[in-house]
């Protein structure tokens, strides 16, 4: 017996990147990934269960398909159950049913579809007993399908039914409008169609019980553009598939329930409380929320007025959580959290919700601004003097030449005015761009406050929507371990992603202390600058709006060491930039 006769093939096409993800899908999918990524080690067995059409064959040869891909020493089987058993019985005319047996059991991996059809069969279900235990007793896994859970399979044996329960069971249900959206784009593509504006969406809002479905009403609609050699238009989707139901009810029945809506108002009143609960189920399930809440309370005895009181706390509920819905999707529309529907459909998950609405918040809380300060036509410095011009070609050309730049120098020698005309260059030259201008201690605060918070994810993704990140004063730093670890890991990103940094301190970086060196380095990396206070030299800083000679404050010219030394190169500074030398080391 070949080892074709043995098992089904599967379709390549069939993979976890061509399977659309929707709410009705998402644990059974999450779960087929787990299983495909470690086989064995979770969810053993898997069973998954649907209607005909719902896509269990797709994810079930989808998990064969990638263990295939990514573990080639795996030997995968896959199978549906009637091929399975009609296999055995050729082996056994044939004279190999040990053989076959042994074919079986020494697979790694056994995926065996339409399992429903152990139903009254006491052979078939011996025979998956037996390979069941082989395999698993060397680590195998196994992953099932059926039309049913396990319990409505009449006649299973017990064993089966208790190996069923040791793993995971999810079930796919019809998928929602925005899942039917995204399978006929999806679908399209594959066929190598664009479908019109808007077609995708006519499509969807037939309420179609499965997937299959739904691929034979698009399949229409290629179809005639094929054949008319034109796009269809979203206008022409109803004509070619019918009109959905609610529409068409809509159409032929608006004026009659125009008539009678105001005696349906009145006749609300006498309705048993129990019914207005189970209407109110349907009704929120419809939209995508979850109603346990609900059904927990739709046996009980319940008077018209606690009826009243559950339908109004769920509303208000539902209310809430749609609140949560638009102002996360104000302060972020490509927020993540706007996919979290498990949580902003779900009213027992109120507190979760609230608490996605915080991280959002913290995650677009405007950034410290750079504070009002001279600009760089304000300062009356010698415009060849290196510190002026690096600090001018850093806010020209952020994140290229000069990544971190590095100011240091004594207190009061000017840091600050020269950072502070660097950002403000920076934001002239880019409106839009976002700029971070905090202090050291002002750093590792509100580090401090995102633990306490427990929002540090938050509070990173916050700091990394700059552009230009300034800490004027790093020196602090040295004295707090998680906020030199957050900054690592940040100086990291930004770099990648092009962000420019600048610092400033007291000292060099080779003299900061309590410092990793793997942050120091990196300090070092760019262009370090030293700021010297010179006597006989000051550098006037004039405000501009006040009338000439009213205002003038003096500060330290900004001047360089004759020399200094970087890890990556050694570079001699003269007073002017076109007499620098570099000379890079081995």
């Amino acid at each position: 017996m070949t080892q074709e006769s043995l098992s089904l093939g599967l379709d390549p096409r069939n993979t976890f990147d061509s399977y659309i993800v929707g709410t009705a899908n998402r644990l059974a999918a999450a779960a087929a990934k787990r299983v495909a990524e470690s086989p064995g080690v979770a969810y053993n067995p898997l069973f998954l269960y649907a209607e005909s059409g719902l896509g269990k064959t797709h994810l079930i040869m989808a998990i064969g398909n990638h263990i295939r891909r990514v573990h080639e020493n795996i030997e995968v089987v896959y199978d549906t159950l009637e091929h399975l058993m009609e296999g055995v019985m050729e082996a056994i005319q044939a004279g190999e049913r040990d053989a076959f047996r042994a074919r079986l059991r020494g697979a790694s991996v056994l995926l065996l579809d339409d399992v429903q059809f152990l139903a009254g069969r006491r052979g078939a279900q011996e025979e998956l007993l037996r390979s069941w235990d082989a395999l698993t007793a060397r680590g195998g896994q196994v992953v099932l399908a059926s039309d049913r859970p396990p319990a409505e399979i009449d006649g299973i044996d017990q064993r089966l039914l208790s190996r069923f329960s040791g793993g995971l069971m999810a079930d796919l249900s019809v998928p929602d409008y925005e899942t039917r959206v995204a399978i006929a784009r999806h679908k399209a593509e594959e066929r190598g169609h664009l479908l019109s504006a808007g077609v995708a969406e006519a499509i969807a809002k037939h309420a179609f019980g499965n997937v299959r479905e739904l691929q034979g009403a698009l399949n229409r609609i290629i179809a005639v553009q094929e054949l008319d050699r034109r796009p269809v238009s979203a206008e022409e989707v109803a004509d070619l598939l019918g009109r959905p139901a609610e529409v068409r009810a809509r159409d032929e029945f608006g004026s009659f329930m125009n008539e009678v809506v105001g005696t349906l108002g009145q006749a609300m009143a006498n309705v048993a409380p129990e019914q207005r609960i189970a209407d109110a189920v349907l009704r929120w399930e419809a939209e995508g929320y979850r109603t346990r809440r609900l059904e927990a309370v739709l046996h009980d005895d319940m008077t018209a007025e606690s009826a009243d009181a559950v339908l109004e706390t769920f509303e208000e509920a539902v209310a809430r959580l749609r609140q949560i819905a638009d102002t996360i999707r104000e302060l972020d529309p490509a927020a993540m959290e706007l996919s979290r529907l498990d949580v902003l459909r779900n009213p027992d998950r109120m507190e979760e919700a609230e608490s996605l609405l915080e991280q959002v918040r913290e995650r677009m809380r405007p950034l410290p601004p750079p504070p009002e300060g001279p600009r760089f036509e304000q300062l009356t410095l010698d415009r060849e003097l290196l510190a002026v011009r690096a600090a001018r070609a850093v806010a020209q050309q952020p994140g290229d030449r000069y990544n971190p730049f590095f100011v240091h120098a004594p207190a009061g020698a000017g840091k600050t005015s020269l950072v502070t005309a660097l950002a403000l260059l920076f934001r002239e030259r880019d409106r839009d761009a976002v700029i971070g201008f905090l202090t050291g201690e002002d750093f590792a605060a509100e580090l401090i406050g995102a633990l306490k918070r427990n929002q540090v994810d938050s509070w990173r993704a916050r700091y990394r929507r700059a552009r230009l990140l300034i800490i004027d004063g790093v020196d602090p730093l040295g004295q707090t371990e998680r906020a030199q670890e957050e900054l690592f890991h940040f100086f990291d990103n930004a770099r990648r992603s092009g962000v420019q940094l600048v610092f400033t301190a007291d000292r060099p970086p080779h003299e900061l202390s309590g410092f990793e060196d793997r942050l120091r380095t990196r300090l070092e990396s760019g262009l370090v600058v030293d700021l010297t206070p010179s006597a006989p030299d000051t550098a006037v800083v004039v405000d501009l709006d006040e009338p000439a000679g009213v205002s003038e404050v003096e500060e330290p010219a900004l001047q360089v060491d004759d020399w200094f030394l970087n890890r990556e190169k050694l570079l001699w500074h003269w007073p002017y930039m076109q007499d620098s030398l570099v000379q890079e080391q081995d």
